[in-house]
């Protein structure tokens, strides 16, 4: 039997964490402050409730132990519910709660997709694809903000060189990328060459990277749940990003030859998908 993570090893773990490297920024003021407490959790949900989280059946967010989960239940279908999030004491739900004060109205539309497919079909041995792309999204996905859709189009063809060496000077000036997925940075606390995340293109306007940061991610999570309420939501919609190609993510992404790794940067073609 499989026991569970002792508190203070996953203290430890989060303490840990280089807060300074470009994926955690997003979740980087809050994530230092609640992995210092001695008790991530509840701080994490007394913020929640300061910031008056809500899911979309309008409950307010709460960061529950995970025995509050009732048997049988799934956990989608109870946070719509109750607006509970079951968390456990680990690293995956930490970032997960990061996520939800982070992207609340992405991390709420995506939860309403999810129960309404399990009040319509029930849960099986397969999810089926609408639920297969949003645990996708949730999991492993980064938001590509850009204004450029020139850049997008580069992405797509998987054309490496020209998107992060070609195009490099316009990351942060026309694009930029912003990890939503939990999963993807739980990856990224011991980061290697091969993580790849599903990138979601978001068209922009070029004033978008004049804004603050707090402001580009309050605008994209304005943004993105608009277009995931009524829209399809299949995984043919995302395109691999290698992320530590993404230019000042990593050193040694500056040399040409970072990207001749192929197994990494593969090379082929995409049908061209809608963006958000």
């Amino acid at each position: 039997m499989t026991s569970l993570p002792d508190q203070t090893d996953v203290g430890a773990a989060l303490a840990a964490i280089d807060w300074a490297r470009p994926w955690f920024s997003t979740t980087a003021t809050v994530g230092r402050y609640a992995a210092g407490t001695g008790d991530w959790r509840a701080a994490l949900d007394l913020e929640a409730g300061r910031r008056g989280l809500r899911n979309a059946a309008g409950k307010p967010i709460r960061f529950v132990p995970q025995a509050s989960l009732p048997a049988g239940c799934a956990y989608e279908a109870h946070i719509h519910a109750s607006g509970e999030v079951p968390t456990r004491i680990n690293p995956h739900d930490f970032f997960n709660a990061l996520i939800w004060l982070t992207f609340p109205r992405i991390k709420a539309c995506l939860n309403a997709r999810q129960a309404a497919e399990i009040a319509r079909a029930g849960i099986g041995a397969e999810r089926g694809r609408a639920r297969d792309a949003a645990t996708l999204f949730d999991e492993n996905a980064v938001l590509f903000a850009c204004s450029d859709m020139t850049m997008a189009d580069t992405l797509r063809r998987f054309d490496w060189h020209d998107l992060m060496l070609g195009r490099r000077a316009d990351w942060g000036q026309c694009c930029e990328a912003l990890v939503f997925g939990h999963a993807l940075l739980e990856k990224l606390v011991r980061p290697y060459k091969s993580i790849t995340a599903h990138a979601w293109v978001v068209p922009v306007d070029g004033e978008f990277f004049s804004l603050a940061p707090a402001e580009r991610i309050g605008e994209l999570d304005r943004r993105v749940a608009a277009s995931l309420r009524d829209s399809p939501l299949h995984s043919a919609m995302f395109a691999p990003l290698p992320v530590l190609g993404i230019p000042g993510w990593w050193p040694a992404n500056e040399d040409a030859g970072f990207y001749a790794d192929t197994p990494v940067f593969r090379t082929g073609r995409r049908r061209t998908v809608a963006a958000c």
